[in-house]
């Protein structure tokens, strides 16, 4: 499997960031880190090894995106304001900066990918720029903010909450008609420590429904739990779905 490393200056951040590489054909996926996991998370935990077969066949290629989690999301005693203000430069960061790093033509859209926080992030970014992306892969995700902001909101923590922003969303909004055009797949177990998650995840569900927004939401079963030996299961059989559609 090719394999590349990159480090690079963000301007929307002030810092230098890394990300890697996996194959370079194919279906690109951007892939985010679980909660304060980096851009080697998805190889470490096996995820790349599983999806081998596809990368080195040349049907896909995967971006690992970091993540800085830690000073945003997670790091709930600081003030509230400046934690989402931070994401949203991370966010910038990811639309402005990484993304056209890494396509290998104008106008080429990926899919988002993650597990837990990863599949929020990759939910959140598809949902807020459909136009950029060309679907999303969200395995036991939270599709709102309220669970790390809970006594705060503002206009980025709702531009940030794709369960809310999707719920306000008028009929005749413009992404309406790109998210009907898209792939969206949410899958949440039912086993140990997915009930948060398969919550959030049949609000979400009923929200694309109201909306008219096509999703495949696939409930797996009370064995499945939060964890990366399903979610190993999970992204092969979603990506090969994906390729050989």
């Amino acid at each position: 499997m090719t394999t590349h490393y990159e480090k690079h200056y963000s301007h929307a951040l002030g810092r230098e960031m890394e990300y890697k590489t996996y194959g370079e054909e194919g279906i690109p996926f951007l892939v985010f880190p679980s909660q304060d996991g980096r851009f080697f998370n998805f190889e470490d935990f096996g995820m790349t090894a599983a999806l081998a077969p596809f990368i080195e066949s040349g049907r896909i290629r995967l971006v690992c995106a970091d993540g800085i989690d830690r000073e945003t999301w997670s790091d709930t005693s600081s003030n509230e304001h400046r934690r989402i203000e931070l994401h949203e430069r991370w966010f910038r960061y990811i639309t402005d900066e990484l993304l056209p790093a890494v396509r290998h033509a104008d106008g080429e859209r990926f899919f988002t990918t993650g597990c837990s926080m990863g599949a929020f992030h990759a939910a959140n970014f598809f949902f807020r720029r459909p136009d950029l992306f060309e679907g999303t892969v969200a395995l036991s995700g939270f599709y709102h903010a309220r669970y790390f902001f809970p006594d705060y909101t503002d206009p980025l923590v709702y531009d940030n909450s794709p369960g809310d922003f999707l719920r306000g969303m008028p009929a005749d909004h413009p992404y309406i008609g790109i998210y009907q055009q898209r792939r969206i797949i949410l899958c949440v177990g039912q086993g140990r420590w997915e009930d948060e998650l398969l919550e959030s995840t049949r609000e979400i569900d009923a929200t694309l429904r109201e909306k008219g927004i096509p999703a495949w939401v696939d409930y797996w079963g009370y064995d499945c739990d939060h964890d990366w030996p399903w979610w190993r299961k999970q992204i092969v059989y979603f990506v090969e779905k994906i390729v050989n559609q």
